[in-house]
């Protein structure tokens, strides 16, 4: 059984906001997130609000950037899109520009532990269309943010900002959706259609509609699957109830990522050990994140070759 850490990984979906240490969110005067999970989304969401609200220098955003390339390159993750909600803090904050600039100094820093990293921005469903508009100027502004897209509660509908979306596709950017995770596959389909999404943020519930699960297979439409997550957030009962199984046995791509609420080698661990999966079956996950991956190609090419030494 090979070490998980050394097996070079892609991490697609992660919440910066919710990977800050337990340390520093002391250090800023915060209390760190309940181990146990927790009892709602709203719950989750308040939790990763308060830590948002801890976030006030640029020294401040520059240290959990950089704390984040440290402990992700430690996991054996080689490259990491990263998500960050940009416009709330600079509109918090009264500095439009200030919170993704100091993220991306902290993100350019941590270069020096043997990860690349490139920004996702993104934009709650619960908020302005006008907040998104402004979201979407900044990543145009900053070559290192690849992309954006909406997250938060999914019952809230993704039509009304329908035309930032175009806009940004238009401008080259990539759009990224969280679509089926508390929603069911009408999610899916809006983020498709009217979100023009290249990747699906979990998309577990694609199972529920047969029809959708053979269009997103035959688009070859990734999904990014966050188990433990899902757990935490009480969207399945149990790690062994999850279906990543069932999606990957339907053809579907699948990614393993951890929503930010544990570490990425934990993560294939879990899974290896819930699902009896080999190593075989832990290098085809990476390779999946790898190739689902915005990374240039010639880093895709390497970090696949590195997948195949590792198995090898």
């Amino acid at each position: 059984m090979r070490d998980v850490r050394s097996l070079p990984k892609a991490h697609l979906h992660v919440h910066l906001e919710s990977t800050v240490r337990p340390d520093t969110v002391r250090d800023l005067g915060g209390a760190p997130a309940p181990q146990e999970g927790f009892a709602s989304f709203r719950e989750f969401a308040d939790q990763r609000a308060r830590v948002r609200e801890l976030l006030r220098t640029a020294g401040d955003f520059r240290r959990v950037a950089l704390e984040f390339c440290q402990d992700e390159a430690a996991q054996g993750t080689r490259y990491a899109e990263v998500t960050f909600t940009a416009a709330s803090h600079g509109e918090r904050l009264g500095e439009p520009e200030m919170p993704l600039e100091a993220v991306l100094d902290g993100l350019a820093e941590g270069a020096r532990y043997g990860i690349e990293c490139q920004v996702l921005l993104d934009h709650s469903r619960r908020r302005p269309v006008e907040r998104l508009w402004q979201t979407f100027k900044l990543a145009a502004r900053h070559e290192r943010v690849i992309g954006i897209g909406l997250a938060g509660d999914e019952s809230h509908p993704l039509a009304p900002f329908a035309e930032v979306f175009g806009a940004a596709r238009d401008a080259g950017l990539h759009l990224v959706h969280h679509a089926g995770e508390f929603a069911g596959p009408a999610s899916i389909r809006e983020a498709l259609t009217l979100g023009h999404a290249e990747r699906l943020g979990h998309g577990i519930r694609v199972l529920e509609d047969p029809a959708l699960v053979e269009e997103v297979r035959e688009r070859g439409v990734p999904l990014e699957v966050c188990p433990t997550s899902n757990v935490l957030l009480g969207v399945v009962p149990s790690l062994a109830a999850h279906p990543l199984p069932l999606l990957r046995a339907a053809g579907l791509a699948v990614t393993l990522n951890t929503d930010g609420e544990t570490d990425l080698a934990g993560e294939y661990g879990r899974v290896r050990d819930a699902f009896g999966y080999g190593d075989a079956e832990l290098a085809g996950l990476a390779r999946a994140g790898i190739e689902a991956s915005f990374a240039r190609p010639e880093l895709k090419a390497e970090l696949l070759a590195g997948v195949d030494a590792w198995l090898a």
